[in-house]
């Protein structure tokens, strides 16, 4: 067996996979994550922030979803209120340096967050500790908390308000399929908020 042979056959396998991932949650998602765009359009509506947190890619996904809302998806328009909390290495290292790593979101969550604001947090496994800790502290202060996971949801799941927990426990089609809604999240945002826009 050459290597060019097992290397196609390989990338045919992951799109496949991914791709099948993806047809299992539009056969049974859709409503949830119609539910979850709709509590994110209505809390930008009434003049209230999307905070996200994640730890390693998940951090990533964080920022790359703050990114799209606060500069745009696909419509030109005004920027909207949404900032990821992984994004300022001075804070962060502080936390961790001065208290522990798992509080370097909820910290910011408690400083940053008012009432009516969403917290969004993304964690594969559903299992780690500073994004738990984050959820728990915007519902104590009234931020609606959205959990992104897989894996069967993790302790995750049980904590925030609304969970979407991927079908799936494989880290790389997690992913994948975290940033997708994520899009999703972001295109409906933009045609509910800027009905009069122009795609781009």
């Amino acid at each position: 067996m050459s290597k060019e042979f097992q290397t196609t056959d390989l990338i045919k396998t992951q799109l496949e996979e991914s791709g099948a991932l993806k047809k299992a949650i539009a056969e049974t998602m859709l409503e949830k994550i119609a539910g979850i765009a709709e509590v994110l359009v209505q809390c930008l509506k009434d003049g209230h922030t999307i905070f996200l947190c994640g730890n390693g890619g998940s951090a990533a996904d964080a920022q790359h979803i703050a990114g799209e809302l606060s500069c745009r998806l696909r419509i030109e328009r005004d920027g909207l209120s949404a900032f990821a909390l992984t994004t300022n290495p001075s804070v962060l290292t502080a936390l961790a340096n001065d208290y522990s790593y798992n509080e370097v979101f909820s910290r910011q969550v408690k400083a940053l967050a008012h009432s009516g604001d969403c917290l969004i947090g993304i964690s594969t496994s559903g299992t780690s500790e500073s994004i738990n800790l984050a959820v728990k502290q915007a519902r104590n202060i009234g931020v609606t908390t959205i959990g992104l996971t897989g894996r069967g949801g993790g302790t995750l799941a049980g904590l925030v308000d609304y969970a979407l927990v991927i079908p799936s426990h494989d880290t790389q089609r997690i992913q994948e399929a975290h940033i997708t809604i994520g899009h999703i999240f972001c295109d409906v945002i933009e045609r509910e908020l800027f009905p009069q826009e122009g795609i781009a």
